[in-house]
């Protein structure tokens, strides 16, 4: 067993984790929303307005802070009228992105509203430009926001909603440098400013407009974003990126050997070298961080499962994704300064999934669980939180960690890394009371995960975390998650 020391000090408050950045993608592709978030009114399994009621109370456990919606790359073909109204009258359309299937809009706005009032979460729309208009886009938020008398209100009224919704979240396009229109960073920078101008504040609710940012490592795209707003113009930047150490041969998501394995993960840690990049070249432009990074698309992305259509981005999810889960999770807590929100892709059915549904049968994934032992960090102030562990192959870290306090209690969260190497942890906290620590579990064999016919392989329990004094000792498992909470 490998040992390492830790330091926490809990009055070097490093940065303020919003619950946004323990935050969800829902995207028209494959079955995610139809067949998985979304089963309709008729549907023998249980559901509110056709919104499925076990999946709602699983995001509720995890306290599922924001939903994006409806995409992805189907946001910017998505034209938000032809989901609104009667069903049997909407427009169908191809969804041209995933899979060419026949799209018939019967899950539109009024529905992912709603699912948000169910959940409790707050809604981030992703509006059309690629393909859209900025009066389409300007209607859109009138039709959701205005509470008054004008053509967008009245049509809500007619289509069943009264009062208007909240809404915070605006995304202005998505990966216009690729899907969402191909265009140069430029181009977009003046497109953006054109089409967030007639995005109104209207009767009271105020939005959070966000510009497309960079795939990856576009540090260009930043930089040239950044001399082209300002925050006035925008409140935050969305990065996109997802864990693939090769886009061609993406490989099998349970089938996998060590070196697969150890690339992944190193992969997966490059997010902080990211994170790191873009905030330095936002920090000249911005030092007063007005405007927050997004990572509004992250996680892991493996070939589909055998037998399932190639377009929908079907994934089995095991214990490795749940390593990249919380090594990520932990790498935005630390970088919660500027880092605001996080959606990992997806929620539903649709690859790094927390759910998975075949059926009236759903299974919560590794991933799902991670999220749930991670949960309490939602709201905390983040703090200095450093572990002494060794590099793996691939050089990310072995053991990954963050803390947090939120109303006097700390909350710890580390991932042993390694697939064969146990460890123990000796922290030592500073400038903290504590008297009791309380500790859970996440941790299997690495190929090990959840099917329909063994839903819980892969679950959560408790486990022994000591504290004696200041200092605290937890053991870790190989291939494992743990929270420790501290009060």
């Amino acid at each position: 067993m490998k040992k390492f020391s830790m330091l926490i000090n809990a009055s070097d408050v490093t940065g303020h984790i919003n619950p946004e950045i323990y935050g969800h993608f829902s995207e028209h592709l494959g079955r995610c929303i139809y067949n998985g978030i979304y089963v309709g009114e008729d549907s023998p399994i249980p559901n509110v307005n056709g919104i499925r009621t076990d999946i709602v109370e699983a995001f509720k456990n995890i306290k599922l802070p924001v939903l994006r919606w409806p995409g992805g790359c189907f946001a910017d073909e998505y034209h938000w009228k032809d989901g609104i109204g009667n069903k049997q009258s909407r427009k169908k359309m191809v969804n041209t992105n995933w899979g060419g299937v026949t799209e018939d809009n019967s899950f539109g706005t009024h529905e992912f509203m709603e699912l948000c009032e169910q959940v409790g979460c707050q809604p981030y729309i992703a509006g059309n430009v690629g393909s859209g208009t900025v009066q389409e886009l300007s209607e859109w938020v009138e039709y959701m926001t205005f509470d008054g008398v004008s053509p967008m209100a009245d049509l809500r009224k007619e289509n069943g909603r009264e009062k208007p919704w909240k809404l915070k979240y605006l995304g202005i396009g998505n990966e216009n440098w690729g899907c969402g229109g191909s265009m140069r960073p430029e181009y977009y920078a003046d497109e953006y400013k054109r089409y967030q101008t007639f995005c109104k504040n209207y009767s009271g609710n105020q939005l959070f407009r966000i510009a497309c940012g960079p795939s990856s490592a576009d540090y260009n795209w930043t930089e040239v974003m950044m001399k082209n707003i300002n925050k006035y113009t925008a409140n935050g930047i969305a990065l996109h990126f997802y864990a693939i150490p090769d886009w061609n041969t993406k490989g099998s998501a349970t089938k996998f050997d060590n070196a697969d394995y150890y690339k992944l993960i190193s992969t997966a840690n490059f997010m902080d070298e990211l994170l790191t990049r873009h905030t330095e070249i936002m920090n000249r432009y911005d030092p007063n961080n007005d405007i927050g990074l997004i990572v509004d698309e992250w996680g892991c992305w493996f070939d589909v499962e055998e037998g399932t259509n190639p377009g929908f981005l079907y994934q089995q999810n095991t214990m490795r994704d749940a390593i990249v889960a919380a090594l990520t999770l932990n790498i935005f807590n630390r970088h919660s300064k500027r880092v605001v929100m996080a959606n990992l892709a997806q929620a539903v059915n649709v690859l790094q999934a927390l759910i998975l549904t075949e059926g009236e049968k759903m299974i919560k994934t590794p991933t799902y669980h991670v999220f749930d032992l991670y949960k309490e960090h939602q709201g905390g102030d983040a703090i200095y939180c450093y572990c002494g562990s060794e590099k793996m192959e691939g050089g990310a870290p072995m053991i990954s960690s963050s803390a947090s306090v939120k109303d006097g209690v700390m909350t710890i969260t580390l991932a042993n890394c390694s697939i064969d190497e146990e460890a123990e942890v000796e922290c030592d906290i500073c400038n903290f009371k504590g008297s009791e620590a309380s500790a859970r579990i996440l941790t299997n064999e690495v190929h090990a995960h959840n099917d329909f016919d063994a839903p819980n392989v892969v679950h959560t329990e408790a486990c022994d975390a000591k504290l004696v004094g200041n200092t605290l000792k937890v053991k870790l498992p190989a291939c494992s998650v743990v929270s420790v909470t501290v009060k």
